[in-house]
């Protein structure tokens, strides 16, 4: 099988890359500046692209088997300023048009459609359950994922399985928010956020990672899919698991109007949580490998 992943340098594309190499798949990285992507896995294809346009885009998916689709700006490396928000919002949403405009354009055309969206989509929900079925939010984050998911919709008119891939937060110890989450307890200055309520829609690398090969092999798999553990958490629990975890007391807690002062906007990603379920997945059969987050973390920081 021969896969072009866009943001394959990320997070999760690199971790999803060497999966596919190391069971003798093909793999393509696309990027902006694929000689500045340091080393890559052995026997892996790169190619440029702009991330806004199909021209330079189309010939690299001709032939491919499918595409996962996962470039965007990162969302919570800085503040919230209108600026920043347009380029979040348009890294996705003009990115998605063109991957869909490529793939109009290509003869020999992929199967499948992977694209990237987030659990944002159905915006803050307090200690609600959310299932794929549940209906957008109206918040920043839930009009882009709107949006960016909107944007790829043409590639079914094509005949294409499309995939949403509505993913929670990456635990992994390559980077991520696991680093950042982990620094104050490290300090022992670890607790709840917030008060503490909000729900933590997480998962492990593994399984975000097998959850796409799953997807990508199953083609009787489409639409909607929340990519989150089973055994979701309330930050309080996230920060007593963390604490244990690392061998450090988890009794600071952090009040949500000093983040609000910090970070602004953006603070809704730590005070703001949806306890977002994956219904689908495991319908559909996907067997996690870190269902609860106290083994996850054990794995992780060990």
């Amino acid at each position: 099988m021969r896969v072009v992943v866009t943001g394959g340098s990320g997070l999760i594309g690199r971790a999803l890359v060497e999966s596919l190499l190391r069971d003798g798949h093909q793999a393509v990285i696309v990027s902006r500046n694929p000689k500045g992507l340091g080393d890559l896995p052995g026997g892996v294809e790169t190619a440029e692209w702009d991330g806004r346009t199909a021209q330079e885009l189309a010939p690299v998916l001709e032939g491919s088997d499918a595409v996962v689709h996962l470039a965007g700006e990162s969302i919570a490396s800085g503040r919230w300023s209108e600026a920043r928000k347009k380029r979040i919002r348009d890294s996705r949403v003009i990115g998605t048009a063109a991957v869909a405009a490529a793939l109009r354009a290509v003869s020999q055309r992929p199967g499948a459609l992977l694209q990237g969206s987030a659990v944002g989509f159905y915006g803050p929900r307090g200690d609600e359950e959310i299932a794929e079925d549940h209906p957008a939010g109206s918040d920043f984050l839930a009009r882009t994922c709107v949006d960016w998911e909107d944007a790829g919709a043409p590639a079914e008119t094509l005949g294409m399985r499309r995939v949403l891939l509505r993913t929670g937060v990456v635990l992994a110890r390559e980077g991520g928010a696991l680093s950042r989450i982990a620094l104050p307890f490290r300090l022992f200055a670890g607790g709840a956020v917030g008060g503490g309520r909000q729900w933590f829609p997480w998962i492990h690398i593994d399984d975000q990672v097998g959850a796409i090969r799953f997807l990508l092999d199953h083609s009787g798999a489409s639409g909607a899919f929340n990519l989150t553990a089973p055994g979701a958490v309330t930050n309080r629990d996230l920060g007593k698991l963390m604490g244990r975890a690392l061998g450090r007391p988890s009794f600071v807690p952090t009040p949500g109007f000093a983040l609000k002062i910090v970070l602004g906007e953006l603070a809704t990603l730590v005070l703001d949580g949806q306890r977002a379920v994956p219904g689908r997945l495991v319908e559909h059969g996907y067997g996690f490998t870190f269902r609860e987050l106290g083994p996850a973390l054990q794995a992780l920081l060990d």
